[in-house]
Order: structure tokens, then sequence, then C-alpha cells
């Protein structure tokens, strides 16, 4: 399955669990109208329906169902009964089933049912007809496995995800596009897993978490029509999508035995967020979670393994569509303070030479590229992938570079902008201009360190030292510094000399 139908799967099934609320009207047959529309994308048989009667202010809707097929994966929700009732105020509650079940199944037969269960669900639309609010709120919303079934093989076990004391919102504004709006919040949410591995005696996986304070938000465009992504599975022009999470903290413990080896442990972790955008010229993902600590007991380690990061975090950002101008790109990646126990340390260090301070990696870079082809067209894909360079590289700016361990760090920044009329100099590179600067503190003692641990000797030791005599300058007690340059006419200067 290719990236693009992934996507387009998972904006389908965000779709199913949200949409069917958020595209309401003022009375109810208006609202029943409109999800129609909406549910109707998935195709022009996707949506069932057994009946519809309307009773004075009240619409009840049957046995409705909903089918979507990705590829080789069919996706059954049987949402039942729904009622939408006209209220006093000039909204409209909406009543829904207290559960419904969702049948996955794909062209082998294999068929896996997922439960979806409600409590205390209450809805509520108001507004007018082309700016509507909508309200939710349950006490409990919960989604579990129910079963799979794969020939002569049926699996059963606890797998579920429980989110309490559910509040959120809904806007829907009605323009040149249909722009959606979500707000919602878990108190918290319980997760279990507790199954048995089949045709393995006594095997099992275990495990059970607690995920304090979830926010999530969400804005769609979309065209009005309700169609974002045409037949080659590319987004519409327009259209975008930006949702993201944020929470307050977790805490997992787990369980396994499996293929004769018992792995137990424990996981926390404090606030945290991911986001994501999507739209037909770019992608953009980052996210970070601070305060993780491990704690792994297993029959294949002599002791625990504890692991602890101060935070963890990633930044993605590129476009994707052909342009005639450069468009902004970003990459970055932070673990932040990593600590190890002393038994692990002890493993390849147990006369306690090396300095067991907490090792930091960030690396950050941002600039301007110009993409030569629409990475998300499947008629593109092949030329992109045969291509040396899919874009064309103007500018590149490292934005953060703090490397620390052993008692040694690395730090820097700089800049480079490129020509790319001229793409011999540097081949395949485009011609680059600018500096870098990097200094590097402590490494001397820790080289002299890794010799007297034994782990390289000295003669082995001279070509790491040669080569930072010749490419850095001394600042201080056991603090380099190397400044790279590369200027408009090609030259390549290391701290002023030239090497090219």
């Amino acid at each position: 399955m290719t990236y693009r139908t992934t996507l387009r799967g998972a904006v389908c099934l965000a779709a199913v669990l949200t949409g069917n609320a958020a595209f309401a009207e003022v009375t109810a047959q208006q609202v029943w109208d409109d999800w129609k529309t909406q549910l109707s994308i998935y195709g022009p048989n996707s949506l069932s329906v057994g009946s519809e009667d309307m009773l004075g202010d009240r619409l009840m809707v049957r046995d409705i169902a909903l089918t979507m097929i990705e590829d080789e994966l069919t996706i059954l929700a049987t949402l039942g009964d729904v009622t939408f009732v006209e209220q006093d105020d000039g909204s409209v509650s909406v009543t829904m089933q207290d559960s419904f079940p969702i049948v996955l199944t794909n062209r082998q037969g294999m068929a896996a049912t997922v439960l979806v269960t409600q409590s205390g669900l209450e809805m509520t639309v108001s507004g007018t007809r082309d700016a509507m609010n909508y309200a939710v709120s349950a006490d409990r919303y919960k989604v579990a496995l129910d079963r799979v079934v794969d020939g002569d093989f049926t699996f059963t076990g606890d797998l579920s995800m429980t989110g309490n004391n559910l509040t959120g919102s809904y806007t829907t504004r009605l323009g040149a596009m249909r722009d959606l709006t979500y707000a919602g919040a878990f108190e918290s949410v319980d997760l279990l897993v507790d199954v048995q591995i089949p045709d393995a005696a006594g095997e099992y996986i275990t495990m059970g978490g607690k995920i304090n304070g979830l926010t999530m938000q969400a804005a769609l465009a979309m065209p009005l029509d309700g169609v974002m992504f045409d037949d080659n599975n590319q987004i519409a022009e327009g259209s975008s999508i930006s949702a993201g999470y944020t929470v307050d903290g977790g805490e997992y413990v787990f369980d396994i035995n499996a293929e004769g080896d018992q792995m137990a442990g424990s996981i926390s972790a404090g606030a945290g967020m991911l986001a994501t955008q999507i739209s037909a010229d770019s992608l953009a993902y980052a996210g970070r979670t601070t305060d993780i600590m491990a704690r792994i007991v297993s029959a294949a380690a002599p002791f625990p393994i504890e692991i602890g990061l101060s935070a963890y975090g990633f930044t993605l950002e590129m476009p994707v569509a052909a342009t005639k101008t450069a468009q902004p790109f970003a990459f970055g990646i932070e673990l932040a303070d990593l600590t190890v126990s002393d038994m692990i340390w002890s493993l390849f260090d147990p006369s306690n030479v090396l300095p067991r301070d907490p090792a930091t990696i960030k690396i950050g870079l941002a600039g301007l590229a110009r993409p030569l082809f629409d990475m998300m067209d499947p008629a593109q894909e092949q030329a992109m992938m045969n291509s040396d360079m899919p874009f064309e590289l103007s500018e590149v700016t490292l934005t953060d570079l703090d490397i620390s361990a052993a008692g040694a760090s690395v730090t820097g920044e700089g800049a480079f902008t490129f020509d790319n009329s001229d793409m011999v100099s540097f081949a395949p590179l485009p011609r680059p201009e600018g500096e870098v600067s990097i200094q590097i503190s402590g490494l001397n003692g820790l080289l002299d360190k890794l010799v007297a641990m034994g782990l390289m000797s000295a003669e082995e030791m001279m070509a790491p030292r040669m080569m930072m005599g010749m490419f850095a300058r001394s600042t201080g007690n056991d603090q380099l510094e190397t400044r790279l340059q590369v200027t408009g006419d090609g030259q390549v200067l290391a701290n002023g000399q030239r090497i090219r």
C-alpha cells in the first residue's frame, strides 16, 4: 500500500468517527440530508439505509451502514439507528446507539470485528445553515477488538482503548470550501492488552496504560462536494488537513512471554504533543515527549535495564508539489539528557573511567528547496526515484547542533546558499557558498580515556589526532574550533587555510 493510499484511508477513518456528527444543519431533515451527502464521498453505494421516518419534530433513520473499500481492505461500519430531534431553541439533538461494530475484511477472507461503545453520549447541533456549531460529550468512549476470524482460526482477547469524560465541539463553515474545526478532550484514556498467543502453550502479551489529559484538535478545508482525493489519491487543490494532540502524561506496564523469553517492565512519560499538516503543496510533522523513563526486566539480561530521557522530539517539513519558486523545508531530531543505569555502563566501562554524564543529540536543519516533481503523483513516482536530485536546493541553515556524551561535546552553526547554474564544481550538488563553525570540547580527554580503557591503542589514536590538527585550531584547554568556508569562486577553506 502506498503512502498516498494510507493517507487517504486515515482521512476516511477520521471522517467515520467525527464527520457524521460534524456535518449537520438546523432541522432534523437538513441534518440527515447533509450526513448522506458527506458519507457518500466514499462512493455512490457506500451508504445504505433501511428506512427514514419523520414524525413531527423527530426523524428516525434505521439500519445505517457505511462501506469503505481501500485496496484489498473493506471496512463496514454498521451504525444502526440514529434519531434527530428538533429542539425548541432551534437546535437539533442527535441520538445514536450505545454501541456499533466495525468489521474489516480482506480478499483472503480474514475478518476483524471492532466494537465501538459510547456511554452517556450527548450531541447537539446549533447555528445556521452556513455556520454550524456542534457540541458533544460522553462519560466513556471505548474502542475494543471483539474478535479476528481467519479461516478455521478464531482469535479472541482483550484489546481496547477507553476514553473517559469526553468533551468536544465542532464548527463548520460553508464558503468557497467547507471548513471544519474540531477540539476535544478526554480526562484520561485507559489502554488494555491481554491476549494469549495462538498455537503457543502459555505464551501471552499483557499491557496496561493510562494517558492523562488528552486534548485533540483538527482543522480541515475540503471541497464542497466532500471529495478530498482524486482517483490517483492526490489531495484536491485547496484542501488541507491540520491535526494534533497534547497529553499531560502517561504510565504503562507490560508483561510479555513469547518464543521462550519473558520480558516485563514499565514506561512513564510527561507532557507530550504531536502535530501534522497536510496539503497539496506540503507536509509537516512535529512531535515531542518529555520526562521519559523506562525499566525493563528480561530473561535475556542479567539485570534490569533502566533508560531515561528528559525529552525526545522530531520535526519534518517539506514541500511536495513542483513549483517555480523555492519553498521552506526543515528537519530536526532531539534526544536530550539520555541516561542509562550504572549496570549498563559497567558492561563496557567496569573501571568507571568515562564520565557518566547524560548524553544529548540535537540536530536541526532548515532551508529552501524547489521540488522538481509532484511527489504525490503516481505518474511521476518512477521519474522522481530515478532522479539524482528531485529538489533544486537553494539554502540550508544549521539551526541546531548539540551533541554531548562521555565528557565531550560538539556544537555548531552555519548556513549555505547554492548556485543551481553550476552543477559541476560540487557534482551532484549545486555549488555552495557560505560557512559553518564547529566547536569541540573535551575530545582529547575522551580519546585518552578510550586508550586507558584498552578500547583503542595509542597508535590507532594518532590518525584522528592528526585530522584534528589539520582541520581544527585550539581555543583553550581541550577546546577546538573548525571554521569551514566555501567561497563564491568554489574555494574551500578550513580555518582560513585553502584545502581545495
